[in-house]
């Protein structure tokens, strides 16, 4: 070891990225990205690590953390600083990222979220522990995680809502089941949106073909108005008035021409 570098997961590829620098997108220029993301996937395993408790699968979250290590290399400009520098804020981020915006599927205050991880987390200790074969009652969770028996009740809430049930989930007997959904009496309000989307899409195939690669490179692609602007060769304004044009028509299309179910 010569001591370059802090941590032993991070290894010295400043020749890699400069070639990579000097190479535009093809087939060099992926072999040498994924020769990248080979030496570094260790170190985004590392990170990835570090959010284990927060009830995600480690397979999960080394996807997670890979991705943004695809995204950090793409960004990084070797005239910087040190790759490690840029990528661990990178990494870190699309990690809390992915929990802010997906691991909840019910929004549960933060509060909350902190009582739930730490029941969780002691719940695990208790069962972990030799000869403590029964579910931990509220009543020993709550001394051992020092909290209350009602924190403790909200917690185990909030661990019950991390994750929904899918309306497929079968109920009853093998051979005699039915899913959650056969259970829903109401009127499901996704049928409407659906349909939106239906006078939606006819709104977009009338839109030229450019304006309709503007909108996908927008919303699909996520990327900017001066990417956009850069990629068709005209002003960042330009396309953002196209944009405003073509959500308008798509907008007034939707509005004008009914569907089949509301005409009937």
């Amino acid at each position: 070891m010569t001591g370059r570098h802090p941590h032993d997961d991070s290894p010295d590829t400043a020749q890699a990225f400069r070639h990579l620098a000097a190479h535009p997108a093809g087939h060099e220029r992926d072999v040498l990205t994924a020769g990248l993301v080979e030496s570094w996937l260790p170190m985004a395993r590392r990170l990835a690590r570090k959010f284990r408790q927060k009830g995600e699968s480690q397979e999960d979250l080394d996807q997670v953390a890979a991705l943004g290590l695809m995204k950090a290399i793409e960004r990084y400009d070797v005239e910087r600083g040190a790759f490690e520098s840029y990528a661990i804020p990178t990494i870190t981020g699309e990690l809390r990222r992915h929990f802010r915006d997906h691991s909840w599927d019910v929004h549960v205050p933060r509060r909350i979220q902190e009582l739930r991880n730490k029941v969780r987390a002691t719940h695990q200790d208790l069962i972990s522990q030799p000869g403590h074969a029964q579910e931990p009652g509220f009543e020993e969770l709550a001394v051992a995680a020092g909290l209350t028996v009602e924190e403790v009740r909200d917690g185990m809430r909030a661990w019950n809502s991390h994750t929904s049930v899918s309306l497929d989930f079968e109920l009853g007997e093998p051979g005699n089941a039915h899913s959650l959904a056969d259970t829903l009496g109401a009127a499901e309000p996704g049928y409407d949106l659906a349909t939106d989307r239906e006078a939606a899409r006819a709104g977009l195939a009338g839109l030229p073909r450019r304006e309709r690669e503007i909108l996908y490179l927008r919303f699909f692609e996520d990327q900017t108005q001066s990417q956009i602007a850069e990629h068709m060769g005209v002003s960042q304004m330009h396309i953002s008035r196209l944009i405003s044009k073509s959500c308008a028509q798509v907008r007034h299309h939707a509005q004008t021409h009914p569907t089949a179910r509301q005409a009937a």
